[in-house]
């Protein structure tokens, strides 16, 4: 099975300046997702898609291709994922006749992911046969939804999940497991890109479990530090 990994990394983020080439423990930050993709051992290539010159420099010199640059319209603060993958496969096939049987997307703003990480998450794709696995950590208790409430225009609480404020659950040990996604693995079937309605999940969606020490998803100023942090304690 052909892997390709993508690393997807534009130029302008408004929340950090320059954030894929921001020094993170002595290396830009997208040096440490194009390092353990390396080391997993499992891609076919590992491309970057870049609309941004220094970018693309970083990306070469820590061993990762830069095919093609992309385009402007889909560098854009509020411009899906799902087209820029879209953009990568179709420039592959029609100009290097390249078609992987599965991509996985890497996000450069989850650095603290593994190397097993990624093996064991492509060992789980190949043994189930679904359409997609997607990295997930477990939601803390204060943040489990049965701990949420919504608000009325009166200011009256309700549980965010439906049972009466009676029935709230009161020890954290007693609340079901919840997870979110951890931004860190996305693998899926190519053929998800073009079908009939697009995407990169399908019907049949495993997930992969993260150790909250390797789930930071950097996105503020604080998440940075976060990381730098986790990263010094290892």
């Amino acid at each position: 099975m052909k892997v390709l990994g993508i690393i997807t990394a534009r130029g302008g983020s408004k929340g950090i300046p320059r954030k894929n080439v921001k020094l993170l423990a002595g290396k830009p930050l997208i040096a440490h997702t194009i390092e353990t993709a390396k080391e997993s051992g499992v891609f076919d290539r590992i491309i970057v898609s870049t609309d941004d010159a220094e970018i693309a420099d970083v990306a070469k010199q820590y061993g990762a291709e830069v095919p093609f640059m992309r385009p402007s319209e889909l560098a854009g603060d509020s411009t899906p994922t799902l087209p820029v993958l879209v953009h990568a496969l179709k420039w592959l096939k029609e100009n290097e006749s390249y078609e992987p049987d599965a991509v996985m997307l890497l996000q450069p703003t989850a650095p603290l992911r593994k190397p097993e990480h990624i093996r064991e998450a492509v060992e789980l794709f190949t043994k189930s046969g679904a359409n997609s696995v997607v990295s997930v950590s477990e939601v803390p208790g204060h943040h489990n939804p049965h701990w949420q409430f919504n608000l009325d225009n009166e200011q009256r609480i309700s549980i965010f999940t439906g049972e009466a404020f009676s029935d709230i659950i009161k020890r954290r040990q007693d609340l079901p497991k919840t997870y979110t996604r951890n931004g860190a693995i996305y693998l899926f079937k190519t053929s998800l890109l073009f079908a009939a309605t697009p995407s990169f999940y399908g019907n049949d969606i495993r997930a992969f479990l993260m150790d909250e020490a390797s789930s930071v998803n950097i996105d503020t100023p604080a998440d940075f530090q976060e990381a730098e942090r986790r990263i010094a304690n290892t």
